[in-house]
């Protein structure tokens, strides 16, 4: 860009910076440190959106947070007819299209439930509209887990009574009654998007597993078609039965959260192992004629639940067999070792051999490797690590994104077995107050404006930009909106243009940030 372009481009820039509404209500925050920003909440005051108005057409909405301290902040402009064009220009292309998505949401684990509740009633209802409502981040995905898993105060399961093989003393636990049960109602309730909910079991009944134990390696006994197999799908069934009489109905059901964990020698907490062949057996003879033969045939059912890097190969050895794959719908990812499973290697492959079965990112959470802390207050980095995930998930199509924990307390818990982790909401129980972590904003930038139905088109960059340092991606909404995303993970400001039919929007990714544009074509 030349002098007189980049004059050009800063005065258009200096004349759409004007025209600033300021959000419903802001963040109060408060730092650990230099750039580290939490917004804080309590039983009187939490920041919240107003909800999404699209402006007129020829105009555009900016959603921007920062690691200096924006967070979700609205503002207004205008498209130009294409006065001088940056470096970077981004153009749509709604003739390229690819998925669509199902959502994005976190999990009601056990300690979720239990950091939420431990809130007076206000905050308790401050921070479930911060992710449900229409002032908060509009959340449509909640997974939860089949009885307990790492984040529970102990290891328990429905039917805790040896070789009960009838079921006879299945039963809901006070964590589902009293806990996990009254929180989706009202979640439910505040939210205007009709939400879907996901189980996964971690561990079958002891009774029913070579290990005789909760952890550890360990599969089901015998093999499918067997009563320990029949036993434990049957068990699928009534988790279903029960949450149906406290009227619950779950989207879908996945197989089994991480299969591979249960072949682990010493696995520290529960699991079950199932190798690719062993699910697909287990689908084909138990599993899938159960859920086909009862009263909640309308459940999808999601296989492996477990990291990328076991794709292409588990998909093909369940999908390839048309005994399982017919009733199979879709694919869970978990994110812990991306860094080994690159996904053109894994995602990619799977989704070019069965592009009818959609791909879901199911549970991903920082600070559970060895190497990292387990909760960082106010680290924007955090937040870029689920945006590039995000990101790189949606251009490689995966058709939605699930956080792990919904909210933890200042340790990363409460874990049976101390395997804390960071969460985008941090409960401090003892001040009745919660934190909104940058990772919270981050998630926002997505859940809010992308909702179930909206479907991926194509952004290009020009020519001479492939190698921009800007992360994006684009989407047409269901009311015919147009939603795109751009994160800079970069020290330095980009400027940049977008461009549609409607003319280009003259742009400023400032460093450190993430940004979603909006406007309608016609």
């Amino acid at each position: 860009m030349g002098a007189v372009g980049a004059l050009c481009w800063r005065l258009l820039l200096v004349l759409l910076a004007v025209n600033r509404a300021a959000g419903a209500q802001p963040c109060s925050p408060k730092y650990f440190g230099r750039d580290a920003m939490v917004c804080v909440c309590n039983a009187t005051y939490c920041d919240m959106l107003d909800p999404l108005v699209l402006p007129a057409i020829g105009s555009y909405v900016k959603y921007e947070s920062n690691k200096a301290g924006k967070r979700l902040e609205r503002s207004e402009g205008s498209f130009q007819r294409s006065l001088c064009a940056p470096d970077v220009v981004l153009t749509l292309d709604t003739t390229q299209r690819f998925q669509r998505v199902k959502g994005f949401g976190g999990s009601i684990t056990d300690a979720a439930a239990i950091n939420i509740l431990s809130l007076p009633e206000r905050a308790q209802d401050h921070l479930l509209r911060s992710y449900f409502s229409e002032e908060g981040l509009e959340y449509n995905l909640i997974r939860l887990p089949m009885a307990s898993c790492d984040f529970s105060l102990h290891a328990y399961t429905y039917d805790d009574i040896p070789y009960d093989y009838e079921l006879t003393h299945f039963s809901l636990r006070d964590e589902d009654t009293k806990l996990k049960i009254p929180l989706l109602h009202r979640a439910s309730a505040m939210s205007k998007r009709p939400l879907s909910l996901y189980a996964s079991p971690w561990t079958s009944p002891t009774w029913l597993k070579t290990s005789e134990s909760y952890v550890g390696k360990g599969t089901l006994k015998g093999q499918a078609g067997d009563k320990y197999h029949k036993t434990w799908a049957n068990y699928f069934i009534r988790f279903l039965d029960e949450y149906a009489k406290h009227n619950l109905t779950f989207w879908a059901v996945t197989a089994e959260n991480e299969p591979t964990a249960g072949l682990i020698n010493n696995y520290p907490f529960q699991c079950l192992g199932f190798t690719a062949e062993q699910q697909r057996d287990f689908i084909a003879r138990d599993l899938g004629p159960a859920l086909a033969n009862s009263s909640h045939r309308h459940i999808q059912l999601i296989i492996l639940d477990d990291n990328r890097l076991h794709l292409p190969h588990w998909a093909k050895v369940v999908l390839e067999d048309e005994k399982a794959a017919r009733y199979v719908h879709g694919i869970g990812i978990h994110w812990y070792l991306d860094f080994i499973g690159p996904i053109q290697d894994t995602v990619l492959p799977t989704h070019e051999l069965f592009p009818d079965y959609f791909i879901l990112a199911t549970e991903a959470s920082i600070g559970a490797h060895f190497w990292e802390r387990d909760v960082i207050l106010g680290c924007w980095e955090r937040g870029n690590q689920y945006s590039h995930s995000i990101l790189t998930n949606l251009n490689h199509f995966v058709a939605g994104w699930t956080d792990w924990n919904l909210a933890l307390d200042l340790e990363g818990g409460p874990n049976w077995v101390k395997n804390y982790v960071d969460s985008p909401v941090i409960v401090d129980s003892s001040e009745g107050i919660f934190y909104k972590q940058p990772m919270f904003y981050h998630m926002g930038h997505f859940s809010k404006f992308i909702p179930e139905g909206s479907q991926r088109v194509g952004l290009a960059a020009s020519k001479e930009s492939k190698k921009t340092a800007l992360e994006y991606t684009a989407f047409l909404r269901p009311d015919g909106a147009v939603v795109v995303v751009v994160l800079n993970r970069s020290p330095q400001d980009i400027t940049f243009g977008l461009a549609d039919t409607v003319g280009l929007i003259a742009a400023v990714a400032p460093a450190n940030s993430i940004q979603t544009y909006l406007w309608r074509r016609q």
